[in-house]
């Protein structure tokens, strides 16, 4: 019942994970806003739910654009009266080896992953402090916990996203508001079609990955009874778990697993 009759932003909503998590909250209960800068998205997916008489509105929302982010939170307490949740988690997969990457790779790496967090974080803590409760909820990523090469930009900002988390979490704690860090391992979405900086055959690289894929909507029912315990960072699946364990204790045994990563990544390249 944690998600009944509750206010939900969700950014990236239109496809993927966020798209998961609008419908996994409508289907328990809370009104979820489907945020997304594709507003065609976002509005059909806020239509998808609330066909099945569930609650969910479409924003159009350019996470970088940090007035945008808070107008939506200004907009949303003014017709609802309060934000219980705010998923950040609107994101953008940009790989390759440094040795490829232009400085453009890297900004656009930082203004969404980065940047589009912290515009979140922002305007959402701040309505929070004023409720005297809520919950931040950031969608990082296991390359943030183990670092990835050939993932670079992609892991860097994510591990930025689980130091701003873990660190906010405990300044929060005190005033009622409530912070989690989302860590997945590698999900079945349109993030690989749409990255940037890899000019490699994306079918052929997640073929050879050496771990499966797991669904958005299974990535969604994690999150949220992680989001429930109120857990301070959600890792999954078992391997992501895994590999996190292993770089606190014992960082060098991942080196088998990021050689076998680049060597598909380089032979990929190669080929292309």
């Amino acid at each position: 019942m944690a998600f009944t009759n509750q206010v939900a932003i969700v950014t990236g909503g239109a496809s993927g994970i966020g798209r998961a998590l609008c419908q996994e909250l409508a289907g328990r209960g809370a009104l979820a806003i489907v945020a997304d800068i594709n507003r065609e998205g976002a509005q059909a997916v806020a239509a998808a739910i609330t066909a099945h008489g569930r609650r969910a509105e479409a924003a159009q929302l350019d996470v970088t654009r940090a007035e945008d982010v808070q107008s939506l939170v200004a907009d949303t307490i003014r017709d609802h009266g309060r934000l219980d949740y705010m998923f950040n988690n609107a994101g953008i997969g940009v790989g390759g080896e440094v040795r490829d990457l232009s400085l453009d790779h890297w900004r656009k790496a930082i203004e969404v992953n980065l940047w589009g967090v912290i515009h979140g974080v922002s305007a959402a803590y701040a309505a929070m402090l004023g409720q005297g409760c809520g919950h931040i909820v950031n969608t990082a990523s296991a390359a943030g916990l183990v670092g990835e090469p050939g993932l670079i930009p992609y892991s860097v900002t994510k591990s930025a996203v689980v130091t701003l988390s873990t660190a906010m979490r405990e300044e929060a704690a005190g005033f009622g508001v409530r912070v989690s860090v989302v860590c997945p391992g590698f999900v079945d979405t349109a993030i690989y079609e749409n990255s940037i900086g890899i000019q490699i055959d994306k079918d052929e690289f997640l073929a050879k990955l050496p771990v499966r894929l797991i669904s958005a909507a299974d990535a969604a029912r994690r999150i949220l009874r992680g989001v429930e315990r109120n857990q301070a960072i959600i890792v999954f699946p078992f391997y992501a778990r895994l590999l996190w364990w292993l770089t606190r204790i014992h960082p060098a045994a991942l080196g088998w697993f990021h050689r076998r990563m680049l060597a598909n990544l380089r032979a990929l390249r190669d080929h292309s």
